[in-house]
């Protein structure tokens, strides 16, 4: 394995923690900041907007970028709002905070994802693509457990001091271990960039990543109170119950990414059908702690799993400009994650009780195997130009 791709698995156990942490002290910040649950639930979706401003925005200034010197630029501005956010005195202080990290998410692992791929021979791209993301995992097995019970003993501010610390650990390993490569195109404009959007199965991957992934994150933004609230479980088994997830998302990851590589259409047909059940078995199994713990590993394992090939599809459909496509699809997680998060809050809100984010979730995934469905369909259709070349015989030539 290169060990450029251990240095954006760093980089990602990073951005992971702060991505996710928030999830196990959701109740922690409300109340010491006064706010509402689903108030303080706006902290992850303006988390989620702002990765999708930094992924479009900041990915085609630095696509021209050698990618080493890009990614240390966005580790900086990662470790910036990680340390604002660990001084923050305030609701909006805070909010300000998340905004700056999350600007750093999208085109990091954008690039990222490009680079990673470049590592290894073609045939184990989604592979090694799930490395990367596998820093990502690896923060929910080990960093968000231990974020969570470092906020609940000393403070969520300190958990985000931590968040900042390995954020430097993380550059210091991208300056050492990745590659000094050449940028992707030089002589790129942004109209090149923006060409790989005229396939139209870019669009269904995209519509696919919205749905697919919001409906296992919103469903886990709001897993503490339901956990706690519902299940019967303590605050201080909290922890222990994401590290249970974390080993879900960690080991579907790295399998999603070899089946993926092996048949990425089917291995997305069966992961999304399989997410959307284990959402709805956790809804009806909800009022069990046995039951709730064996579900939260079960979204995990089949939300992450569809991860790498996600990323891969629209990889393979956007010839010439793929890493602004990849930074896209990265901004579509996140869109997820914000559309997921918003309405799973509208539900509980209207008083529909702390499972509706499941049922929420479930919907979502559904919606997305059927978008999966429909790309299949298209990509099976020739162009209708191809068609009538097809079925109109050739003029005869004269003489």
């Amino acid at each position: 394995m290169p060990l450029g791709l251990l240095a954006l698995a760093l980089g990602g156990f990073g951005i992971g923690l702060t991505e996710f942490v928030i999830a196990g002290l959701l109740s922690t910040v409300a109340g010491d900041l006064g706010v509402s649950i689903p108030t303080a639930g706006y902290l992850i979706s303006g988390y989620a907007l702002a990765v999708v401003v930094g992924a479009l925005g900041l990915t085609p200034v630095l696509g021209s970028w050698r990618p080493k010197r890009a990614l240390l630029v966005l580790m900086v501005l990662f470790v910036a709002g990680n340390a604002l956010s660990a001084v923050a005195t305030g609701y909006g202080v805070l909010l300000l905070g998340r905004v700056v990290a999350a600007l750093a998410h999208g085109a990091f692992f954008g690039i990222g994802s490009v680079l990673a791929a470049s590592l290894v021979p073609a045939d184990r791209r989604a592979g090694a693509i799930s490395v990367m993301f596998g820093g990502l995992t690896l923060a929910n097995v080990l960093g968000v457990p231990l974020g969570t019970f470092v906020g609940q003993q000393w403070g969520w501010r300190a958990t985000f001091a931590v968040i900042a610390v390995v954020g430097v650990a993380a550059a210091a390993g991208i300056a050492a271990l990745v590659p000094d490569a050449a940028a992707e195109r030089r002589d790129a404009g942004l109209r090149t960039e923006l060409a790989a959007f005229r396939s139209g199965q870019v669009w269904f991957s995209l519509a696919m990543t919205v749905l697919v992934f919001g409906g296992m994150f919103g469903a886990f933004m709001y897993v503490e109170p339901l956990l706690t609230r519902v299940s019967g479980f303590g605050e201080s088994a909290v922890p222990w119950l994401l590290v249970l997830f974390g080993v879900g998302l960690f080991a579907g990851n790295l399998l999603g990414g070899r089946w993926a590589d092996r048949a990425l259409t089917r291995t997305l047909v069966w992961l999304t059908l399989a997410l959307a059940v284990s959402l709805v078995a956790f809804a009806l199994l909800s009022g069990t702690r046995l039951g709730s713990a064996a579900m939260l590993l079960a979204m995990g394992f089949f939300g992450f799993a569809t991860v790498p090939g996600l990323q891969m599809r629209v990889l393979e459909h956007a010839a010439g400009a793929s890493t602004m496509a990849s930074s896209a699809n990265i901004a579509a997680f996140n869109v997820g994650n914000f559309l997921g998060v918003w309405v799973s809050g509208l539900a509980i809100a209207a008083g529909l009780g702390w499972t509706s984010p499941l049922w929420v979730g479930a919907a979502f995934a559904a919606l997305g195997l059927l978008v999966l469905g429909l790309a299949a369909r298209a990509q099976r259709t020739p162009p209708v130009r191809e068609q009538v070349r097809e079925d109109v015989p050739e003029p005869a030539r004269v003489g």
